[in-house]
């Protein structure tokens, strides 16, 4: 049933109401999730597919959402690559020799996927086979942006100085990185779908520090790859920014079925502006899930308001889910959506 919900939604097909599913919904806010991570850290879950499985199905079984998003990390390729990383809770990930000489470029390596990453297609069969048609299962990867704004960085940063400046100053290295990490990209996305993911999100987290002009140079042609190689598997794909509002109809341009918003605009504004024949995901400010019930609510009406019941809109936080939200406040705006999003 949710299955069906959210990939009509997808395809811009008539659905009996709005589906649902939140950003990082796997995970920090359960009290399963945290009991698991006293044993193991978010690695070890990512890379064990019983456990990545347990983690992914928590939501579903409790919330009741549309969607199942994969629990791993957007960093994962990056070990088939030949690059080392670690992630440091409270902080993110590490990777302890950034790139940003010729040599470490050219070091680095484009293999299979499942030679790179077979834990997370293990994990995808066992979910599938868990899942039935409840919800639909997402597969994600890090945009090639974002993936070598923290090679670059080395850590997480809030202005990604040093990635930027390698960018603008040696952009014959810029390109040859993003060439590289494009391609494992593609990989690793066309691989989730051969194994099952029903749809994939393209998740590029940084690129708000970027100008109109900077993207179109530097991240466009790379985009347009990714998702044109999506649209042939006939896979739905979402993509997905933060701090983006300039860039919109240049993310919109590279080919996404479906456009995630965050909270900095409205969702009708944002629909109208890309026009009617794509679908729109978002995009609920997800720190107003520590208000109180009341100020919850007018929120999710307010999205749904804008959204008009269009065919196409998938309800979501702009973000993902704050470690403090409270899980029964995700399930009533589960059920709040789906009694006022019927068609």
């Amino acid at each position: 049933m949710g299955a069906q919900r959210m990939l009509g939604a997808c395809r811009l097909q008539q659905v009996d109401t709005t589906p649902v599913w939140f950003m990082r919904q796997a995970g920090r806010c359960f009290q399963e999730y945290r009991d698991l991570r006293e044993k193991y850290d978010i690695l070890t879950i990512a890379k064990t597919p019983e456990l990545s499985a347990d983690v992914t199905l928590l939501p579903v079984d409790q919330l009741g959402v549309d969607a199942a998003v994969m629990f791993a990390d957007i960093m994962l390729p990056l070990d088939g690559m030949g690059i080392p990383f670690h992630i440091e809770p409270e902080t993110g990930p590490i990777i302890e020799d950034p790139i940003r000489t010729e040599a470490q470029i050219d070091a680095i390596r484009v293999i299979d996927a499942v030679e790179a990453t077979p834990f997370l297609f293990d994990a995808i069969r066992i979910i599938r086979e868990r899942l039935g048609d409840r919800s639909a299962l997402v597969g994600f990867s890090g945009s090639p942006f974002t993936l070598a704004c923290y090679m670059i960085e080395g850590k997480p940063s809030r202005t990604y100085d040093k990635a930027k400046g390698l960018m603008l100053s040696r952009p014959e290295l810029w390109h040859r990185l993003m060439e590289k990490t494009t391609e494992v990209v593609i990989r690793y996305l066309r691989e989730q779908i051969v194994t099952g993911v029903e749809v994939v999100q393209i998740f590029d987290s940084w690129v708000g520090v970027l100008s109109p002009q900077q993207y179109q140079s530097f991240v466009t042609p790379y985009l347009s790859r990714i998702f044109s190689a999506i649209r042939d598997t006939g896979v739905p794909s979402i993509h997905f920014g933060t701090g983006n509002a300039s860039l919109i109809d240049l993310m919109n341009a590279v080919g996404p079925d479906i456009m995630s918003f965050d909270w900095r605009v409205d969702l009708d504004a944002a629909w109208a502006q890309i026009g009617y024949d794509k679908g729109v995901q978002g995009n609920l400010d997800p720190v107003l899930l520590l208000a109180p019930w009341e100020a919850i609510q007018d929120g999710v009406r307010d999205v749904l308001r804008r959204a008009q019941g269009r065919p196409g809109h998938i309800f979501n936080l702009g973000h993902g889910v704050l470690p403090e939200t409270n899980p029964d406040d995700l399930k009533r705006i589960v059920d709040l959506v789906h009694e006022d999003g019927r068609k």
